[in-house]
């Protein structure tokens, strides 16, 4: 699969906003953390891209993202919290597609969550690495 196609604006946001200053990958990964952290408005429901094992295709299982996982378990890839099943998962940012807000976010904090995910999506999906 070859990288998304560059998004100059979001390019500048990433630079500007949430890696400034960020000289190493820890840094980085410090960055990112406490940019979803402030910006993603919990909680919120998203669809979770499970793969079971032995299966050919993956499964796509709606989740209630309840807030971000610790911070020492971000410093190489982003986690969030669900609840599955009466328990609270970390679950990859990444394998994750918002859906809505938990009915008393307005679309402006939405809009904000939907933007915050889309930026690590696209941090991902360019080969960006911590």
């Amino acid at each position: 699969m070859s990288p998304e196609k560059q998004d100059k604006v979001r390019e500048q946001r990433i630079t500007t906003e949430i890696v400034v200053d960020a000289y190493t990958a820890e840094e980085q990964a410090l960055g990112w953390y406490y940019y979803l952290e402030r910006t993603l408005q919990f909680p919120f429901m998203a669809t979770y891209m499970m793969q079971r094992r032995g299966a050919a295709e993956k499964e796509a299982k709606p989740v209630k993202v309840i807030g971000m996982a610790d911070e020492e378990e971000c410093e190489n890839e982003m986690f969030v919290e669900v609840e599955w099943d009466g328990d609270v998962l970390p679950i990859l940012l990444e394998e994750l597609t918002f859906k809505s807000g938990d009915g008393e976010q307005s679309e402006k904090m939405a809009a904000k969550t939907q933007e915050a995910i889309d930026d690590w999506h696209y941090w991902v999906n360019r080969g960006y690495e911590l």
